[in-house]
């Protein structure tokens, strides 16, 4: 393997979509792999040589903005960045609102700060998102400004972001994945300046070892229903998510930037306008 090449890919969060939009993308070029599990990131690494990807593994925490920064570093010594996923983060269900704050909010932002400092002309960015942000109610606009703009050592100190008035996690999430979205389109103006493009996608369900768990959890039930409820009446797939993926970040896409893209099978329209709106609170409301 070469110690440089002319271009790089960086995934920050090497789960099946993370991996399945690298493996559209990634052919002909470096595919840095970053994960907060360096075994699990080092394993995908060697999955991705047998299929004849020239890859590395890194460790990042992407609530440090020194693990951000020192992956950038890393990933900037192999070349030219011309894509970025960032699809790391966590869930509602496996972990404190704080966190999911610090994690899916902050550390979002972040990546966004560091990344648009090195990410190469004509380079893109996507950023998975949730569904969640959509079924927030709206915020004022003060409010849209702020998680869109505030820098993100200042994101945490907010006013709107203060535990105590964050109801439960799914709240922290909902509120995490809305400022996803209206950080992306703030961002795009940035990374515009260094002629590179950023996205957002926001899945519904789709098929994971987290998605299963989640499914069979103490929620499977309204997670079920979603689906059952939704216009798809199934879950998606890391392909159908990689597929938009592919579209972001090439050069079909290139008037496509400050986007954010709901690929949930119509489970939001459905909560919006349909029978998942009629009945019970369901999970990503």
């Amino acid at each position: 393997m070469s110690e440089k090449t002319s271009e790089v890919v960086v995934v920050i969060g090497a789960g099946l979509i993370g991996q399945a939009i690298a493996r559209r993308v990634g052919s002909g070029r470096h595919v840095v792999l970053a994960d907060l599990d360096p075994g699990h990131a080092q394993r995908t690494v060697e999955d991705f040589m047998d299929a004849g990807f020239d890859a590395s593994a890194a460790r990042v925490d992407i609530s440090s903005r020194r693990s951000v920064t020192e992956l950038a570093d890393t990933a900037g010594a192999r070349g030219e960045v011309k894509a970025l996923i960032h699809a790391a983060g966590v869930s509602a269900s496996q972990t404190s609102p704080e966190q999911v704050l610090r994690v899916d909010l902050y550390g979002t932002a972040v990546v966004l700060e560091v990344f648009g400092t090195v990410v190469a002309p004509g380079g893109a960015a996507v950023v998975i998102s949730s569904q969640s942000g959509h079924r927030l109610p709206a915020l004022t606009p003060d409010e849209d400004r702020l998680l869109a703009t505030t820098p993100a050592e200042e994101l945490l100190d907010l006013p709107l972001l203060a535990l105590d008035r964050i109801t439960d996690g799914l709240h922290a999430y909902q509120l995490s994945k809305r400022a996803n979205a209206l950080r992306v389109a703030a961002e795009a103006v940035r990374w515009g300046e260094r002629g590179a493009r950023v996205n957002a996608i926001s899945p519904g369900i789709v098929m994971t070892p987290l998605a299963r768990d989640e499914l069979n959890g103490q929620r499977g039930a309204g997670y079920r229903r979603m689906l059952d409820l939704s216009p798809a009446g199934r879950a998606g797939t890391p392909d159908e998510i990689a597929a938009i993926g592919e579209l972001l970040l090439g050069r079909q896409g290139a008037f496509i930037t400050g986007s954010d893209i709901l690929a949930d099978g119509g489970s939001t329209a459905s909560f919006f306008y349909g029978p998942l709106g009629s009945e019970a609170p369901t999970p990503g409301r």
